[in-house]
């Protein structure tokens, strides 16, 4: 039988090789930091989701090795059973304190916390509404549930529809899908905090005042915002001023907070305490590392300490800005660290995109083209991300390729 699927799946491949749409995997020989090497050769890497500069700091390393010496390299167990240690209600109250809320449930990755939200607590007689743009993993965890579905149009907040001219799909803004879910027992509105591939920042303070005015629940995934957004890391929940009014924060581990794996729901105490009896990620999956936990500790600890990282962090993210639009560069605007060249304006723009990002790292920086199905089509980018970690002279460095090989392609 593996015959035919051999040759379907052999022909499949082909064709994202023939369209420009393969994933290849860059190997990386060093740590993880604002200089890597790859292929044997030292580049500045400006495509990771280090946006602190914490994957390879001392003191996370330190705290690792002290927890793999106290408690273990692993727990082989779920939570309820017997893997369930001190330092995991530890972790789970520091995050609840850093985020704003009553409470927190560990798991081994944000995928799974996505996943784990709302089978549990919405069922048919209820109601999810999302944005069209959100995560892979949020979509996914939807579909586990029996909730009726609705999804606005990016961004939109009005009380209006229309039809895409392009797919003739309707376009609801939020407000028209809160009134028409109405009806429903629970409402829960879902959003990115930021999303990944534009870096714009989800209308947080908008969100919620519809959330008020239609009795809805607000849910954030805040996986590229946690360490950084808003003026003391906390979150984009943060920056509108709205901490007090989001019922559940979805987030991870593995990017500016240390960088390794893990992730987590927090909320609401009631929402967590069913979660931990009902979610099947957290029943069914080993629990979270020692190392993992002593690392995302010492973590929070650094930032609750300072906002000198997030401060870096944001400077550099305004030199790059600055910089790379006075160069000529379409750069979607914005304030986040997630900083995308984009390609859309030319006929090529997939075929471009990766022959500028190859070209690029030939000069010493290694950042990545990003194509359908990833992104839609014809809005091809390279996804430049900014570091804590960066100094202001890599920065520079990076930008200075970038007009190099854009004058070199006819980009700018």
């Amino acid at each position: 039988m593996y015959s035919k699927m051999q040759a379907f799946l052999q022909s499949e491949i082909n064709s994202l090789h023939e369209q420009k749409l393969y994933k290849h995997e860059r190997i990386i020989e060093s740590v993880q930091g604002s200089e890597i090497i790859v292929g044997g050769k030292k580049v500045l890497n400006f495509c990771a989701n280090n946006y602190l500069g914490l994957s390879s700091h001392p003191d996370l390393i330190q705290a690792a090795h002290d927890m793999i010496d106290k408690r273990g390299y692993g727990l082989s167990s779920v939570r309820f059973i017997c893997g369930t240690q001190d330092d995991h209600k530890l972790l789970e109250k520091k995050v609840s304190e850093f985020l704003g809320a009553e409470d927190t449930i560990l798991f081994c990755s944000a995928f799974d916390a996505n996943g784990a939200v709302f089978e549990p607590l919405f069922g048919a007689e209820d109601a999810i509404i999302t944005d069209s743009l959100n995560h892979a993993s949020i979509i996914d965890g939807i579909r586990l549930s029996k909730a009726k579905r609705w999804i606005f149009n990016h961004g939109d907040m009005s009380n209006t529809e229309q039809t895409d001219s392009t797919t003739g799909k309707s376009l609801k803004g939020l407000e028209k899908c809160l009134i028409e879910a109405q009806s429903q027992r629970f409402r829960v509105i879902v959003t990115d905090g930021v999303f990944s591939m534009d870096g714009d920042i989800a209308k947080l303070d908008k969100i919620c005042a519809l959330a008020e005015k239609y009795d809805a629940l607000v849910m954030v995934d805040e996986c590229h915002a946690s360490g950084f957004m808003g003026k003391t890391g906390r979150g984009t929940h943060e920056h509108f001023n709205v901490m007090d009014k989001i019922d559940i924060i979805t987030t991870t581990f593995g990017k500016a907070l240390g960088g390794a794996s893990g992730g987590c729901v927090s909320g609401r105490k009631e929402i967590i305490e069913w979660l931990r009896n009902k979610a099947r990620p957290y029943l069914f999956s080993n629990t979270l590392a020692p190392a993992v936990v002593g690392g995302t500790l010492k973590c929070l600890e650094i930032l609750s300490e300072s906002t000198h990282l997030r401060d870096k962090l944001m400077e550099n993210t305004n030199h790059f800005r600055t910089r790379m639009t006075e160069a000529g560069f379409d750069i979607v605007k914005g304030v986040h660290p997630i900083a995308p060249v984009m390609f859309s304006k030319f006929e090529n723009s997939a075929e471009l995109a990766v022959k500028f990002a190859d070209r690029i790292l030939e000069e010493g920086v290694y950042v990545i083209a990003f194509s359908f199905p990833v992104v839609p089509k014809q809005q091809d980018r390279i996804r430049v991300q900014l570091s804590a970690g960066h100094s202001t002279e890599q920065v520079d460095a990076c930008i200075d390729a970038f007009i190099k090989v854009g004058k070199e392609l006819k980009v700018i």
